[in-house]
């Protein structure tokens, strides 16, 4: 699955904002369903954003839809309208256990058939934003083959803990932390929860900072002005670029062709998993480079 740095919500009912939705270098834009669209409008907001999936995505970037959760009943008539060619996947709001995900992989599956798509083409994002969801991280997180990523909904996790929502995430902590350990376990991507004090980009920067210790490899925007700095923190630093190419290059000429399990590079051992995770800066750096590439074709 291709880098997913920066994650930009666009409410799903706003045509001037859906319009402009390649002008935003996002790798994913988000078109929402969900929180953003009021009761009276989700059908409006449906048709809208049936007809601008291949648009929305035509600078480059993967399109997902938000959807309502199924206990909304809305679900149902969410994917009857989106899953159509050019959708890359859908994020199925407040997601609680694994159940939710299977319902939705099924549900998937059956209208991929009926339309003529790839099986398994649409790909699932889980946003685990309650404390069941966070509970169920590691279930969830492994419910479906189909799984991409999770997001961190601090906003509507701090609500159901009848906690303030602030700057410094100590309420997020835990929630935080056992989320990004449960999508490394399942394979998947950890994307960090939307800042909401965006104009604070100081604050966001450091938040990013914060995340990344933790194993978040991108962030949910709710602003364009956060989605340079997000594309710019969540990719490899230059200088650890060309670290790795040097680990791995002296340890496959020196290691693995000379049968040594570890050598020396820059005074510093490097075994095997250093190996490993020079390749995947590098891999990650290979991803970025492809994507800037084909804006620019």
């Amino acid at each position: 699955m291709a880098i997913m740095r920066s994650i930009l919500y666009i409410p799903g009912n706003n045509p001037k904002m859906v319009a402009k939705a390649p002008e935003f270098d996002a790798d994913i834009i988000t078109l929402d369903l969900e929180d953003s669209v009021p009761p009276a409008e989700k059908e409006a907001a449906r048709k809208l954003v049936s007809e601008n999936l291949k648009y929305a995505g035509s600078n480059g970037a993967q399109v997902f839809v938000r959807i309502n959760n199924w206990e909304t009943e809305l679900t149902n008539d969410d994917l009857e309208a989106v899953v159509h060619e050019g959708l890359a996947g859908v994020t199925l709001a407040k997601t609680g256990c694994a159940a939710d995900v299977q319902r939705l992989d099924w549900k998937l599956e059956e209208l991929e058939r009926r339309r003529g798509l790839e099986v398994g083409s649409v790909k699932i994002s889980m946003l685990l934003e309650t404390a069941k969801g966070i509970i169920h991280a590691a279930e969830c997180c492994l419910a479906s083959k189909r799984n991409v990523n999770a997001i961190f909904g601090a906003v509507d996790y701090c609500r159901d803990m009848r906690v303030k929502l602030t700057n410094e995430s100590v309420e997020q902590q835990y929630a935080r932390a056992h989320m990004a350990v449960a999508c490394r376990a399942a394979g998947i991507v950890a994307i960090d929860a939307p800042f909401v004090d965006f104009k604070n980009i100081e604050a966001f920067e450091k938040n990013v900072a914060e995340g990344r210790q933790m194993g978040y490899e991108g962030r949910m925007i709710i602003h364009p002005g956060q989605i340079e700095p997000s594309n710019r923190m969540y990719s490899p630093d230059p200088a650890d670029v060309e670290w790795a190419r040097g680990v791995v290059k002296v340890f496959e000429e020196e290691g693995i062709a000379k049968g040594k399990a570890s050598v020396s590079y820059n005074n510093k051992m490097v075994d095997t998993p250093v190996y490993l995770n020079a390749k995947d800066i590098l891999a990650a750096q290979a991803e970025i480079d492809a994507k800037n590439a084909s804006k620019k074709a």
